[in-house]
């Protein structure tokens, strides 16, 4: 399995990323996909899952914020992350939900004025 995430970078507080997670080496369309994000000092936490269909879910804190979405066609995943603060700042990374797969290197979100 192999996971790579990218389109972080710097934001103001209220501003907007986009985050895409290229995945390979499994069957796509047999796994619930997440993001998780890592602050520094912090534990690394559940952000958002999808499944191939059904129920998407995400953590309170980003709850109408953020947009989990999945190209199955493309084993890609995305992360649509909107009225971005400071405390979203973390790197943040794809994997299954569980997180069992080897980690990727993640991508870099800082929100800071």
């Amino acid at each position: 399995v192999q996971l790579v995430e990218s389109g972080g970078g710097l934001v103001q507080p209220g501003g907007s990323l986009r985050l895409s997670c290229a995945a390979s080496g499994f069957t796509f369309s047999m796994y619930v996909l997440a993001w998780y994000r890592q602050a520094p000092g912090k534990q690394r936490e559940f952000v958002a899952r999808i499944p191939y269909t059904g129920t998407i879910i995400y953590a309170d804190s980003v709850k109408g914020r953020f947009t989990i979405s999945r190209d199955n066609a493309k084993n890609m995943v995305y992360l649509e992350m909107n009225s971005l603060k400071p405390e979203d700042t973390a790197v943040y990374y794809c994997n299954n939900m569980g997180g069992t797969w080897k980690w990727g290197q993640g991508t870099q979100v800082t929100v800071s004025s």
